[in-house]
């Protein structure tokens, strides 16, 4: 984009327009068609969604679903059809889930493109007409109003007291002032910052204020709004630490299962004297035995519950893996405005008589009282609201003193960009009285007396001069903007001079609620906060000291805060260097909070970026998760977060962090638990072979893995937090799911179960505890040890640690599960539908009370295991 905000009004019109009077009469019908013809409608870009079946069919890319499939096909070769049906139908169950995630990008670039204006305003020929907004071509000059949306990026040609809201763009909390003036060129390789191109009107931007006119320099795609939605389309959203790690549990038990099959079958044939088929039948069973076909299922299962358990605290995840990233965050950088404050000016702090000030405050502003309160600029109602406070409602008060007519704006000097200051001439009782309020400065040289703390007014020698000047510095010291009121009795028409000063205010973006308070339970986390603000650097360092991010007095450690400026001038390793001391960015770009999320993450971060704004877009979609405020935020910034807060409360983002923990703190729980139970069906069918016994089908492997593990390992998503889940710090980014000696655990768990498992089998082949031995009794009890140890290891992995009979809380849920399994269990054995597919031997009570009692022992077997880990670890 050309720097058109460096050119004057005239060269800028005349490099776009192309033609002489453009700026009067607009462009032809004719020049507008071909422009339109050739430079496309004026819309944002938007990438088709990929169909059905392309999200479809990227759910099977999965190694561990393409395991399943193999299985499934292998199984149908060989005719087991009940095996293959049962493997089919958990892929699409799989699949059928996770589409439901799909396609945020797609919906982020949507909702960009319905920011468009509608309509705009344009001449074309020498009228003034509405046109679609989408027609909108370079060269065309538009009409502004305040209250409507600017439809493409502008360069003013004229304005009067025009303001445009760009905090969505700029992070600034106050409306934009604008002229059409062209900006002072930058130092030598630098840039002229966004929030200073006063002359510009840029897309999307709400007109708060006055009117203007502007030529178009720039439309759709090549709009400031059109590079932000090039950033989002640039950056594809990371994968998340769960889906990093389940990635590589993945790989790796698709490499051993090959290799195990493989192992298995050489065995059998060359030892075991098996014949070719039934040795692949057999290295099938301990594929279908190795792989844990519900585990992609249970984790899209717990994270679901995770979601629904989120959404209930106002924190709505769209995506289920969001959930669990927000679990493993290290560094929150949150967005100033909107975020950690109310994006709401507030008369904080005062310098004066506040009944003055407040009847100067009422009166001298343009406010209207809406349905859901008042309306205007924020300044504006923030002094309507505090004279409200003082007993000086607006309506009363302009009812008492109604508004003299006068020839400039109905009794008003506006406060444009240039004058920075607003008059208003009030009819009274005994005479007339002007109130005049803006920036200090700008008062201060126009008053000849100023009021004391009563109200009278006294002469402005130079020490009371000195004095009013050194309390408005005190206010600027605290990072508040400083407005001054005046009034002026006895005029016919407003002048602004002989003023007699009434006092100040002191005006704030207060933080929010909670806020303070969130960014320390983070601290005590381990989550570093980091704020990124688009004001200047005192402001936003006023704000982070109110915080708790900044020290309450006294010296800023160095390197604390760092402005827009210092930030363009580093290189990114040095800025890398000195990021983990910086609590607060100031005068940032959009550019600036993609960069520090960026370098956050290449020092091995998992980060979080908050944000309510178009222009916080970008680095939402960057961040490893993206935090959006669904209350107040743009429409693009909900579609671009991963998880959005409903309340718009930072707060929110602690809880939420902390169900995040616990969820992956039950991923893991499930995950250990399906994994020792596979395995313990690995090592049991892999030394039953090598002894030339068949112990399991197939079919009978995949009943357990779905129904006897399944729903336990769903159940353990559901346990509640462990008591030290928010003082521990976070987990490192590149940290293994099976970290803190989890593969240890497994081993010897599947060790234990698998015990247990042969000796049920020898006992049932043996005929004890009565009655012939044989191998369909043996299988059978084989069977029942199994599952239902396996049901009973699910209680034990309620703690990893921690001995069972210690937790404070029970698992409701975990009870139902397991009291389900078992009964399923005995329907497949005792029901003859299920009995003729599954082919069970029914086992007689005594048999099946042993196949009990020997289920039970993993119980005390698991308890010593965890005795001895405590052991070593306090050791």
């Amino acid at each position: 984009m050309r720097e058109y905000h460096l050119m004057t009004a005239e060269e800028a019109l005349a490099a776009v327009a192309g033609t002489a009077g453009a700026g009067e009469r607009g462009l032809s019908l004719a020049q507008a068609a071909a422009r339109l013809r050739k430079q496309g409608e004026n819309l944002l870009p938007a990438a088709p969604p990929p169909s059905l079946l392309r999200r479809f069919l990227g759910q099977l890319t999965d190694p561990m679903v393409t395991v399943l499939l193999l299985s499934a096909l292998l199984s149908s070769f060989l005719g087991e059809w009940t095996d293959a049906a049962i493997i089919g139908g958990v892929v699409l169950a799989n699949a059928a889930l996770s589409l439901f995630q799909e396609g945020r990008a797609e919906r982020a670039t949507a909702a960009l493109s319905r920011l468009t204006a509608e309509e705009a305003l344009v001449r074309r020929e020498g009228e003034v007409v509405i046109i679609p907004g989408r027609e909108l071509v370079v060269g065309d000059v538009v009409l502004l109003e305040a209250g409507d949306v600017v439809p493409a990026d502008l360069r003013l040609l004229s304005v009067f007291d025009l303001r445009c809201d760009e905090s969505s763009l700029s992070g600034e909390s106050l409306p934009a002032e604008k002229t059409a003036q062209a900006c002072e060129p930058p130092a030598p390789g630098r840039e002229t910052p966004l929030s200073d191109r006063r002359c510009l009107a840029f897309m999307g931007c709400p007109v708060t204020r006055g009117r203007g006119e502007g030529v178009v320099v720039a439309c759709g795609a090549h709009t400031v709004m059109g590079r932000m939605a090039g950033l989002m389309d640039e950056e594809s959203r990371p994968p998340t630490p769960l889906q990093r790690r389940l990635s590589e549990l993945s790989r790796k038990l698709s490499r051993g299962v090959g290799a195990i099959c493989l192992l298995v079958f050489a065995l059998t044939l060359l030892i075991g004297g098996y014949r070719p088929l039934d040795a692949f039948l057999l290295a099938v069973s301990l594929a279908v035995a190795a792989v844990p076909e519900g585990l992609v299922v249970v984790v899209t299962l717990v994270l679901s519950l995770g979601v629904a358990a989120m959404s209930r605290k106002n924190a709505l995840a769209r995506s289920m893996s969001a959930v669990e990233s927000l679990g493993a965050v290290q560094v929150i950088c949150a967005d100033k405005t909107g975020t950690l404050t109310q994006n709401r000016m507030t008369v904080t702090a005062w310098v004066g008589p506040p009944r003055l000030l407040a009847e100067a405050g009422a009166l001298c502003s343009h406010v209207a009282r809406g349905a859901e309160g008042l309306i205007g600029e924020p300044t504006e109602t923030a002094l309507a609201a505090f004279a409200a406070a003082w007993g000086a409602e607006r309506q009363e008060e302009a009812e008492r003193c109604p508004l003299m007519a006068a020839p400039v704006s109905d009794g008003a000097l506006l406060n444009d960009s240039a004058r920075k200051l607003m008059s208003t001439l009030h009819r009274r009782e005994g005479g007339t009285r002007q109130y005049t309020k803006g920036a200090f400065e700008r008062v201060l040289e126009r008053c000849a007396a100023a009021v004391d703390d009563k109200g009278r007014p006294l002469p402005l020698d130079e020490d009371r001069r000195r004095l009013w000047q050194d309390k408005a510095e005190e206010l600027a010291g605290r990072g508040l903007r400083v407005l001054a009121a005046a009034y002026r009795d006895g005029l016919d028409r407003p002048a602004e001079e002989g003023l007699t000063l009434i006092g100040l205010y002191g005006i704030s973006d207060p933080p929010r609620p909670g806020a303070a308070e969130a960014v320390a339970a983070a601290a005590a986390a381990g989550v570093t906060t980091v704020m990124i603000s688009g004001d200047n650097a005192m402001t936003a360092t006023a704000i982070g000291r109110e915080l708790g991010l900044l020290p309450k007095e006294g010296e800023l450690p160095e390197d604390a805060v760092i402005s827009g400026d210092e930030l363009a001038a580093l290189t990114d390793r040095e800025l890398t260097k000195r990021l983990a001391k910086v609590r607060v960015f100031a005068r940032v770009t959009p550019e600036d909070k993609l960069r520090i999320v960026r370098l956050w993450q290449k020092k091995g971060r998992a980060v979080a970026m908050t944000g309510d704004g178009v222009n916080d877009a970008p680095a939402l979609n960057a961040a490893d998760i993206g935090v959006g405020m669904g209350k107040n935020g743009a429409e693009v910034c909900r579609r671009a977060a991963a998880l959005v807060l409903a309340d718009d409360d930072f707060s929110t983002i602690v809880a939420a962090i902390r169900e995040g923990r616990r969820i992956y703190d039950n991923i893991r729980r499930a995950i250990q638990f399906l994994l020792s139970s596979n395995l313990a069906e690995v090592l049991s069918i892999f030394a039953a072979a090598i002894l030339g016994l068949r112990l399991f089908l197939p079919v009978h492997l995949l009943w357990i893995n779905l129904i006897t593990d399944c729903l336990p390992a769903v159940a353990l998503g559901l346990e509640a937090a462990a008591p030290d889940v928010m003082v521990r710090p976070p987990r490192r980014r590149d940290e293994s799911v099976f970290a803190g000696g989890m593969y240890g655990a497994i081993l010897r768990h599947g060790c234990y179960m698998a015990g247990l498992t042969l000796i049920a089998f020898y006992l049932g082949s043996a005929g004890f505890p009565g009655g012939p031995g044989s191998a369909e009794a043996a299988t059978a009890m084989a069977f029942v040890t199994l599952s239902t140890s396996e049901l009973l290891q699910a209680w034990n992995m309620r703690s990893g640690r921690d001995s069972l009979f210690s937790l404070p809380t029970a698992n409701p849920a975990l009870a139902a599960a397991v009291l389900l399994s078992i009964g399923l269990d005995l329907l497949l054995l005792y029901w003859p539908p299920l009995a003729a597919v599954f082919s069970p031997t029914p086992l007689t009570p005594r048999q099946l009370l042993l196949s009990a009692a020997l289920s039970f022992a993993i119980v005390p077997l698991v308890e010593l295991d965890k005795l001895m880990v405590r052991h070593l670890h306090r050791r």
